[in-house]
């Protein structure tokens, strides 16, 4: 399904009912926002891992602007405040009241900046292998420096570099650093996932060469009050564990879970420890 809000056209896609039988009456699920990282990829890895999430929460997922199946346009469009706006529009356009937002990695970018704007509009936030400031870039590359192949420290500084041009070299990337992404690497799960994946290796150099060179939101962190919950992979090379603590830290009240067996595919790595945090944690904190 496509919205056209704004000045582009978004993807979105529902799945589980809104609307349930609950003895002699319809009861309202709540509607969870799942929002992918990147930027530059798309909702698709999510797909079947969140499935078991849709007894409890509508899932709505969604592609950025650019990226996936949502429309391309001027590269100069691909912001975070874009992004956020975008996020917010789309609520808007769904008629929905408040939602559950979920962030991965870049997409947990989002999910901050979105509510440190809108966050009347968040019943609950969920943080998965995220960070909330430009440090993590020097932080990687810390580590990729300590545990990488050289394969693997010759991409990093490719992309770092600004230097991946093509969705296709973009793919390759993942593919190499796929065995620091996941704790479980399979190959063959892996070129499945990419192949059903929509790449948009500009959407990346636009972020890269932008907010994510300067991007700050430990200051205002503190001023998040919805229930939170914070999720980082212990082994995480990316977005590491310090950088959850850290998130946890800055938000009144929020439960931080470190997976001991993850990194930073932790919905790859521990995938029923994943769901039953989650679930634990809308059922729970109110």
């Amino acid at each position: 399904m496509k919205a056209k809000i704004r000045d582009t056209e978004i993807y979105f896609d529902v799945e589980g009912m809104g609307l349930v039988p609950d003895g002699p009456r319809m009861r309202e699920k709540p509607v969870m926002f799942v929002v992918h990282g990147g930027p530059g990829a798309d909702h698709s890895s999510h797909k079947g891992g969140m499935t078991p999430l849709a007894d409890r929460v509508q899932l709505v997922y969604f592609d950025h602007r650019g990226q996936g199946r949502s429309a391309r346009g001027a590269k100069e469009t691909y912001t975070l405040e874009n992004n956020v706006e975008d996020m917010e529009a789309l609520r808007v356009h769904l008629g929905l009241d408040r939602i559950v937002v979920m962030g991965t990695s870049y997409g947990g970018m989002v999910s901050m900046a979105y509510a440190l704007k809108y966050q009347k509009n968040i019943s609950h936030l969920i943080l998965v292998a995220t960070a909330a400031s430009h440090r993590l870039i020097e932080r990687a590359k810390q580590i990729v420096a300590e545990r990488g192949t050289e394969p693997q420290k010759e991409a990093c500084r490719r992309l770092w570099g600004g230097e991946l041009t093509s969705d296709a070299q973009f793919a390759e990337f993942l593919e190499i650093m796929g065995p620091l992404y996941s704790t479980t690497f399979d190959p063959k799960k892996a070129a499945e996932g990419s192949a059903r994946a929509i790449y948009n290796v500009e959407a990346w150099n636009v972020g890269l060469s932008g907010f994510m060179r300067s991007f700050d939101f430990t200051p205002r962190l503190p001023e998040i009050e919805v229930p939170t919950l914070v999720i980082g992979g212990r082994h995480d090379w990316i977005c590491p564990p310090e950088m959850s603590e850290e998130i946890a830290r800055l938000i009144p009240g929020a439960d931080l879970r470190i997976f001991e067996r993850s990194s930073h595919s932790v919905r790859a790595d521990e995938p029923q420890a994943l769901i039953d945090a989650i679930a634990g944690f809308l059922v729970y904190r109110r």
